[in-house]
């Protein structure tokens, strides 16, 4: 099934390549590259499970909607409590904005300390090497996108996963999140974290 898809996929594209051949060259590859988007968006699919989680915001009394996704998926990861892991980031954050020299820390104000929001990459990556966790790339500058949330993609094991703005998790298979973030098994993954041994 697969490789049929891959086929169809494959076969539609280069069909179509054919079609716009008269087309100006600036206009037929950004009509090729949306075409094999299409293309590989309707025929993808993701062999993740998915699993409804919240990391335990709820049970925490935490209302509203949120864009926490740094707080659930560790909480999720981890297996620490989402209050400890949102007060943890909620005074990294402070300290990064108050003790940091770079252009970003300056440029924020005390409302983003709040990991409700987001978090930064800066404060996650510390954070993550404090609890033991390795992250491993897996896009390089120029080589386009490798490696897609979907389980033949992935390595076994616990993932906090780094999609483009967004972080989510995956646990042997399960992709454990408030909603499907696969995109059908398109979304690029840019890099995961997992627990060092």
């Amino acid at each position: 099934d697969v490789y049929k898809r891959q086929i169809y996929i494959y076969g539609g594209f280069y069909f179509v390549s054919f079609i716009l051949q008269p087309l100006e060259q600036t206009l037929k590859f950004r009509a090729l590259f949306v075409i094999k988007m299409f293309f590989k968006k309707f025929f993808s699919q993701s062999d993740l499970e998915f699993k409804y989680d919240d990391g335990g915001r709820s049970h925490a009394g935490y209302k509203g909607v949120a864009g926490d996704c740094v707080v659930r998926s560790i909480a999720i990861a981890t297996n620490l409590s989402y209050k400890k892991v949102y007060e943890d980031l909620y005074q990294a954050n402070e300290i990064f904005r108050t003790t940091s020299k770079t252009k970003l820390a300056r440029s924020l104000k005390q409302k983003n300390d709040s990991p409700r929001m987001g978090t930064h990459r800066v404060v996650l990556k510390k954070y993550l090497l404090q609890l033991g966790w390795k992250w491993t790339p897996t896009m390089f500058i120029g080589q386009g996108c490798k490696i897609h949330l979907k389980k033949n993609e992935l390595p076994n094991g616990t993932l906090i996963i780094s999609c483009s703005k967004h972080i989510t998790v995956v646990k042997e298979g399960i992709l454990h999140d408030t909603y499907d973030c696969s995109r059908n098994g398109t979304r690029c993954v840019y890099g995961y974290w997992t627990k060092s041994t």
